[in-house]
């Protein structure tokens, strides 16, 4: 079982799901989204981990849709372009994580900036059914979500002295 999730729930009747088969032709490749990106329909890019998403750079506003690849629990590499796609190339639409989506991870995808999740490990599928996500509030470095500013450092000092 796979579903589509976001902060808002799960997602029914996704146009994008990709379910396991990135390639049957609705994600197009980094090199064929900037072929086909004048074409006014609506364009979905599939990018793999080993891709530079920088080249995306000139037709950046016509994408509807990228999925970023977590092909493994310890490769990271997406959340590096995520980063770059939200705050560098100022990507607005929605950004999604496939492959290996595991609980642990969420809360720092959604940080940054990806917004919808492909997740098909059931005990991740139960726990984000019911809003638990793990992870705590305060964060030392700026991300790509609206996280509330912790009022600098001082916040440590107090957590000790309120014990």
């Amino acid at each position: 079982m796979t579903i589509i999730w976001t902060k808002n729930g799960v997602v029914d009747d996704d146009p994008w799901t990709v379910a396991g088969d990135e390639d049957d032709g609705k994600l197009l490749s980094i090199d064929e989204a900037l072929n086909h990106a004048r074409d006014n329909a609506p364009l979905g890019v599939l990018v793999k981990p080993a891709d530079d998403v920088r080249a995306l750079a000139p037709v950046v506003d016509s994408i509807s849709f990228i999925a970023l690849t977590f092909p493994v629990f310890s490769d990271g590499r997406a959340f590096s372009q995520a980063m770059l796609l939200r705050e560098r190339l100022k990507y607005k639409s929605e950004l999604r994580a496939i492959g290996t989506v595991l609980l642990d991870h969420v809360p720092l995808m959604l940080r940054v900036g990806i917004d919808s999740f492909e997740v098909s490990h059931e005990p991740t599928i139960e726990r984000l059914k019911q809003q638990r996500l793990p992870g705590i509030d305060l964060h030392y470095q700026p991300s790509a979500d609206a996280a509330k500013p912790s009022g600098g450092y001082s916040w440590r000092r107090t957590a000790i002295l309120n014990g």
